[in-house]
């Protein structure tokens, strides 16, 4: 009888084994879902406009106007009002100026009283974005509240990673760099007498 009960014990012990092993057979086994926050590491995904870009701006009732921005003659009114005078060229190999990389695109020029804004048409589907910035009046301070008239003081501890050209402040003229990645993109801070007296924002052109 004990012989039975074992036999019989084993015999369950193999048949549960094998219902377990075919089991495993037909489960299909996935790999685990990474968590997407865990996989995209900061800096590394896509964002909503460029942030970089974004800090290579200024302000204006509201408005900020940054460097790479699209716009076209509605937009900058919208926001700026109207321009003084509208420039506009479209570069030619005729045209004296040496500028082959750009023939056949069209630049603009807004003028109003203490800013001057450039755009070319240089993207593929001849859209024209914001490529030059050029500010002397201080109604038109920075993304970070930093205008013409204010002290280099200041502007340093606005701009805490930007340099001096000459590496230290003159009793003149100088000017105070600040890149946020590359040399491509960038604020440049005219000193004179130890203020402000413009800024320009840029983005270099291929």
């Amino acid at each position: 009888m004990k012989v039975f009960r074992k036999i019989a014990i084993v015999t369950m012990i193999l048949v549960l084994c094998g219902m377990v092993l075919a089991g495993c057979e037909k489960k299909e086994v996935k790999p685990p879902e990474n968590d997407p926050e865990e996989v995209i590491k900061e800096g590394t995904g896509e964002k909503d406009g460029n942030v970089v870009l974004k800090q290579l701006a200024f302000v204006y009732q509201e408005n900020a106007i940054a460097i790479s921005d699209i716009v076209n003659d509605e937009k900058i009114e919208s926001m700026l009002g109207k321009a003084d005078e509208i420039k506009s060229h479209t570069y030619s190999k005729d045209d004296g100026l040496n500028m082959d990389p750009l023939n056949g695109m069209t630049e603009k020029q807004y003028q109003f009283p203490g800013l001057v804004i450039k755009t070319i048409d240089a993207t593929e589907d001849k859209k024209s974005f914001i490529f030059h910035i050029k500010i002397t009046d201080p109604k038109y301070p920075t993304i970070r509240n930093i205008k013409v008239g204010d002290s280099f003081e200041k502007l340093k501890e606005a701009y805490p990673e930007g340099s001096l050209a000459g590496g230290e402040l003159s009793d003149q003229e100088d000017d105070f760099r600040y890149e946020p990645v590359n040399y491509v993109d960038a604020m440049i801070f005219h000193i004179k007498d130890k203020k402000i007296e413009s800024i320009q924002i840029y983005t270099l052109l291929d």
